[in-house]
């Protein structure tokens, strides 16, 4: 994909508004998913390398188009600062006059972390207006938030039209990934798709159907699937057996699926195979994952359940590529629309 990259930007002493993604889970008012506040550290040094002054913008859970203290940016500010290593100054409003006297008063080591973009309603709905006013003091937008990439958002495509804007270097790190994925794996091939929603799903489930080894399905849209009746290929297996009221999937789907996996030698996951928050049913997802990771397979992991497996087991730094993209990597597999990248498109 042939898309402006941060390198080719003219940098040196610019304003920057940099697009990230840190809709994290909290847990009492402490970050769950580190790994996403970390995924956009090297952009930020190479941008404080170049002596930029920068702002960073994220959604952070669903507001709704209104202040809501639960969904404060405010309250991960700790959390910023130890991960990316950074004195973070934090401003309420992310459209405010106040975020031009701030930028011309950072000091050298000091970034801006502004105000939940969705606390407006003009970010979801790709405002126009609301574009403008996020991009105004600004010379340069980036987009480092693949997991925001495939929203037609304000905070995302719409400041992008109005300033020149670049990817940032996570950005391509994810695009690189998503295409070896898609186009230049060894086989046998297997993805695991697990988590709801299976209308979300199907798509990404018929593009590794026609290119894949096995697909093998769990979670909640293995049983839509089943009670829809869903008819796939012999590529595609369901579960045969479960836990309880199908909450988690059986030792004998568990066995054939591991079986397949220890021949694979790549593996792209997204999705949890049981109710995994539920201990007594993360059974299949933490055995699945030892599988993974005792195959030695390539191995590209997505989707925000997924990664809290991960992080559970300590595993993230044991897998060949973890993606921040939950949505955004189904969408950009099974051929969805991108507007956080094709508005980057040279």
């Amino acid at each position: 994909m042939n898309i402006k990259k941060i390198q080719d930007a003219q940098l040196e002493n610019k304003k920057v508004l940099l697009r990230v993604d840190f809709n994290v889970a909290l847990e009492n008012g402490k970050v769950k998913e580190k790994f996403k506040i970390e995924a956009c550290k090297e952009t930020v040094r190479f941008l404080l390398e170049k002596n930029c002054k920068v702002a960073l913008i994220s959604h952070l859970g669903r507001p709704e188009g209104k202040n809501n203290s639960e969904f404060s940016l405010q309250q991960i500010v700790d959390d910023v600062e130890s991960i990316l290593g950074l004195k973070v100054r934090f401003i309420s409003d992310c459209i405010s006059g106040e975020r031009e006297n701030n930028l011309e008063n950072l000091s050298q080591g000091e970034i801006i972390l502004l105000e939940n973009v969705r606390f407006y309603a003009g970010d979801e709905n790709n405002d126009a207006e609301f574009s403008e006013k996020l991009a105004k003091g600004f010379d340069i937008f980036i987009n480092d938030a693949f997991s925001a990439s495939h929203r037609d958002h304000a905070s995302v495509s719409g400041v992008a039209k109005l300033i020149p804007s670049f990817a940032g270097l996570r950005l391509q790190k994810e695009i690189e990934e998503m295409e070896k994925i898609k186009n230049d794996f060894s086989h046998p091939a297997v993805a695991i798709i697990g988590g709801a929603k299976i209308e979300t799903k199907l798509p990404v489930i018929k593009f590794f159907e026609e290119k894949y080894d096995n697909i093998l399905v769990g979670g909640k849209i293995a049983n839509e699937a089943l009670d829809q009746k869903k008819e796939f290929s012999e590529k595609v297996i369901l579960p045969f057996d479960f836990v309880d009221d199908r909450l988690d999937i059986g030792p004998k789907t568990l066995k054939k699926f591991q079986e397949i996996i220890s021949n694979a030698k790549t593996i792209a996951w997204n999705g949890p195979t049981g109710k995994f928050e539920d201990e007594k049913y993360a059974m299949s997802s933490n055995e699945i994952l030892r599988s993974v990771l005792a195959s030695g397979a390539y191995t590209v992991v997505g989707g925000g359940e997924t990664l809290e497996i991960l992080e559970k087991n300590n595993a993230q730094d044991l897998i060949g590529f973890v993606s921040t993209g939950g949505g955004a990597m189904l969408d950009y597999l099974g051929g969805g629309e991108m507007p956080g990248i094709e508005c980057l498109n040279h």
